[in-house]
């Protein structure tokens, strides 16, 4: 008797096609970084793993593979950004966001806040908070990733991973630098304090060059916490003040323009509603 299909799930219909956009962008891109050539076959094979993690008869462990693979490849993706947009050769349109931004509030809300209201104490707060990001994604993942119920974990991805693409498509095709770019680097004492030399260093050796608006920053820290709300109601208590203050402390740090955060909130919420229109019984399945 013939196996029975697996049906896609939202998660891999997503990266699939996200995929296959970028193999297409990425060869029309080459004479911009010779680098897309790498970027044009990663993602072709990430088309082909798409598929190949829905075949039927996985078995236990294929089907574990099945529901980490999706975490894993999204890993990958930030960094191939930066080659995409030449890093930093490629055309931005940071012009229209500070346009934008000076009609709406007859300010540069990014580079004018902090000079305005400087503050150490401040600045060491937002910057932790700016921090926070990565473990306001990472710690519900494992959190539900060890639950003995699949579903909590494949919700999670199915808010999560759609969110990031969302913003990451527009990264590619409306690449914007931001004003860790554009503006001088704070100094002095506002910069002062540990949390502030982390967030720098890490942007140093991880910033993909036209990834800032929206911000994903917010998008992905709503969306994980609208994703946890569900199936670990504490943690996600315990994660609302972060996420509430994300927009701020990006914002503060000069990290992203007012409406990369306003826009990202957006993204965080719409992303992780509609995707649950497509939810399946197969999420609570095996």
């Amino acid at each position: 008797m013939a196996l029975a299909a697996s049906r896609p799930r939202l998660v891999e219909l997503s990266l699939g096609g996200y995929a296959a956009i970028i193999t297409v962008t990425a060869l029309a891109r080459i004479p911009l970084s010779q680098g897309n050539r790498l970027i044009a076959l990663a993602h072709a094979l990430m088309v082909l793993l798409a598929f190949l993690i829905t075949r039927p008869g996985l078995g236990e462990f294929g089907r574990t593979l099945r529901d980490i693979t999706p975490l894993a490849i999204l890993l990958g993706l930030y960094g191939s950004l930066d080659v995409l947009n030449g890093s930093g050769s490629g055309p931005t349109y940071d012009h229209l966001l500070l346009g934008w931004e000076q009609r709406l509030f007859g300010m540069q809300p990014a580079r004018d806040w902090w000079r305005l209201h400087p503050s150490g104490f401040w600045s060491a707060a937002f910057h932790t908070v700016y921090l926070t990001y990565y473990p306001l994604v990472a710690i519900p993942a494992l959190v539900l990733v060890l639950r003995t119920r699949r579903g909590a974990f494949r919700r999670f991805l199915q808010a999560v991973i759609p969110t990031f693409l969302a913003c990451y498509l527009f990264f590619v095709f409306l690449p914007v630098a931001g004003p860790y770019y554009v503006f001088e680097h704070p100094t002095g004492d506002f910069v002062a304090n540990l949390p502030a030399r982390l967030t720098y260093l890490v942007l140093s050796g991880g910033s993909s060059f036209g990834a800032a608006f929206p911000s994903s920053h917010v998008a992905a820290t709503v969306a994980a916490w609208l994703a946890t709300r569900r199936d670990a109601p504490r943690l996600a208590r315990a994660m609302l003040p972060f996420v509430l203050l994300m927009p701020v402390a990006t914002v503060y740090c000069q990290m992203h323009y007012a409406l990369d955060a306003i826009v990202g909130v957006g993204f965080g919420l719409l992303v992780p509603l509609l995707a649950r229109r497509f939810e399946t019984a197969d999420l609570d399945a095996g």
